[in-house]
């Protein structure tokens, strides 16, 4: 099985030369900045994740978790892992000094979470959550909460999950059940949560969850609902452990993939009822979850491309070795490599894995920037990645799992073969475009609350960036051609949105979301790629040393907007002429049901 090597030479362009990671001068103090601290920081990483996570992988996939005595027993070597993973330093990287973080940028924290989640997704999932529990409790929590259970949280010695779906509320969380009644200074928690990433492991002493559920008096839907912190172990005054609390591992589900990550049942005071902690006021749950649920959802994109530069890798190395036929112009057998058809897949995988890594360190700084102490760039960079968050989220999940569909692909029948270990990342990475939400509901949300809500400002203000981008590009001979291409896309995503703003119905708007996510996915891509080959173009007439890196990475992204930035005329084709559906009654019909 292949090991996972980090693509160190690819990050730090990104992160230096193209988005300039010392810029965030208004968010952050200089010394954080510093890129000699930040390429240490990835060069760590990379040492890590290929010694001790990358090896573990498929231990993982094969061992699984194991329900045991009601208690959830991790594959082996994971837990020891981990230690190592808290020891480093990892689980605090972003998370606030105030309470023993290391106050980083989230843009640097995107390339530690691409290796980790590359090198062993089932057992990062962990931390991943974690990051967002702290999040949540940071927003929102009493400043006694905070200093109770911050610390060991952002250290790693207690983790941390998210609680929303029960058996008959999946993502429709208005219908949620589960109770909280109120008791002195605490709450009662009573009702069962499913899918729970991580409710149960032996890897800490405690685990905090947090829990939506509904007051007896709550108003009803999504406005009745509060989030509440829930310990495994009640936490005395002293910062010590105490009691159990009412809170039971049922089960763990079986699953495709992700097999040593413990997707838990968990049930909630079968006994006297689970103690928790209100987070925020009461009825305010669902505002407070979405911290944490957007902080997930930006990871699980970054998830979505990670997984799949593993499987890229693992077909890489399968075509440098394995001989069959002649290539065109060959004499002699060669690897497969060398057949335009091998080639020519594996070069689309790689640049559509670094579209999604720039799209995604993208949003990073995005998220950066609302730290910033100027109020006109804390307000733009606000705007600008709440609408890239289901993008991102969406995006890099879909093509994540194409790539790792191709991989197998290009290992033939032996990619069928559990064996040979790529078949372990296409099952791993197909939950992606699933949990933190379906693609089709990031695309109502992108839809929704980030266009036709404003009518389309943000939208709007990002077309008009990519339009001046273009008008410096088309005045450099070696980009004319890709602008054009853009230029394109671009008004393609201007009609679509102006279509789905003003003139059709809002049932036909819902049947299109997705159609325009995935176009803007590949508009901003082509956007991004352009503006990384003008660094490259700029770069190579002053950089002897590195000429040829330039280059070649010219090439590949004039590749990349040629062979697939032009599908966005094929989306705006579908949203704006095809109106199909005009309400649901209409698709029984449509079915032939």
């Amino acid at each position: 099985m292949q090991n996972y090597k980090a693509p160190l030479k690819d990050i730090q362009f990104l992160l230096h030369e193209v988005l300039e990671y010392d810029s965030l001068k208004n968010c952050y103090d200089q010394e954080l900045l510093d890129s000699e601290l930040c390429d240490s920081v990835l060069e760590e990483c990379a040492k890590f994740t290929e010694s001790v996570l990358s090896p573990l992988n498929k231990v993982g996939d094969q061992q699984g978790s194991k329900l045991i005595d009601g208690k959830v027993k991790t594959a082996e070597g994971f837990k020891q892992a981990y230690q190592q993973f808290i020891n480093g330093g990892w689980n605090g990287l972003i998370s606030s000094p105030d309470y023993g973080g290391q106050g980083l940028p989230i843009m640097l924290s995107a390339a530690t979470e691409e290796m980790w989640h590359a090198a062993n997704m089932s057992l990062t999932l962990c931390p991943l959550l974690t990051r967002g529990a702290i999040e949540a409790i940071e927003f929102a929590a009493s400043k006694e909460l905070k200093v109770k259970f911050l610390p060991k949280m952002i250290q790693g010695t207690w983790t941390g999950t998210m609680n929303l779906t029960e058996p008959q509320a999946g993502s429709d969380l208005s219908a949620i059940k589960t109770k909280a009644i109120k008791e002195s200074n605490h709450y009662r928690i009573y009702g069962q949560k499913i899918y729970i990433t991580y409710g149960d492991h032996d890897f800490t002493d405690n685990i905090v969850h947090l829990v939506l559920a509904r007051l007896p008096d709550a108003p009803p839907g999504i406005k009745g609902i509060s989030l509440f912190l829930v310990p495994k172990y009640l936490v005395n005054d002293d910062g010590s452990l105490g009691s159990l609390n009412d809170i039971k591992t049922v089960s763990i589900e079986h699953k495709l993939g992700i097999h040593a990550s413990p997707t838990c049942v968990l049930s909630y005071g079968d006994k006297e009822g689970a103690i928790g902690y209100l987070i925020g006021e009461e009825n305010r749950g669902i505002e407070i979850m979405f911290i944490m649920m957007n902080a997930a959802r930006f990871s699980v994109g970054v998830q979505g491309y990670a997984i799949a530069e593993m499987a890229y890798q693992a077909a890489l190395s399968y075509t440098k070795e394995r001989k069959q036929g002649f290539p065109i112009g060959s004499k002699e057998p060669l690897p497969i490599l060398y057949h335009p058809d091998v080639a020519q897949s594996l070069l689309g995988l790689k640049l559509k894995i670094n579209a999604c890594r720039h799209l995604s360190y993208y949003a990073a700084k995005m998220l950066d920037l609302r730290r910033s102490s100027d109020d006109s760039e804390k307000e733009y960079s606000s705007q600008r990645s709440d609408l890239l968050t289901p993008i991102v989220k969406a995006f890099c999940t879909e093509i994540g799992n194409e790539i790792c569909y191709e991989s197998i692909q290009l290992f033939g029948g032996m990619g069928f073969i559990e064996e040979t270990g790529v078949a372990q990342y296409y099952r791993d990475a197909r939950i992606t475009t699933i949990y933190e939400g379906t693609t089709g509901i990031q695309a109502n949300d992108l839809l929704g609350r980030k266009i036709l809500r404003d009518e389309g400002k943000a939208i709007r203000l990002l077309f008009t960036e990519i339009e001046n981008t273009l008008i410096e590009a088309k005045k450099i001979t070696e980009l004319a051609k890709i602008a054009l291409i853009i230029d394109e896309a671009l008004c393609d995503a201007r009609a679509s949105c102006e279509h789905l703003i003003s003139n059709t119905t809002l049932y036909n708007k819902y049947s299109h979301a997705k159609d325009l996510l995935m176009l803007l996915g590949w508009l901003i891509t082509g956007w991004l790629s352009l503006n990384e080959s003008l660094v490259c173009v700029s770069k190579k007439s002053i950089s002897d040393n590195k000429k040829e890196f330039y280059s070649q990475k010219l090439r590949g992204l004039t590749y990349y907007v040629i062979q697939f930035v032009p599908q966005c005329g094929a989306f705006k084709e579908a949203i704006v002429n095809n109106l199909i559906l005009k309400d649901y009654s209409d698709i029984d019909q449509i079915l032939g049901e």
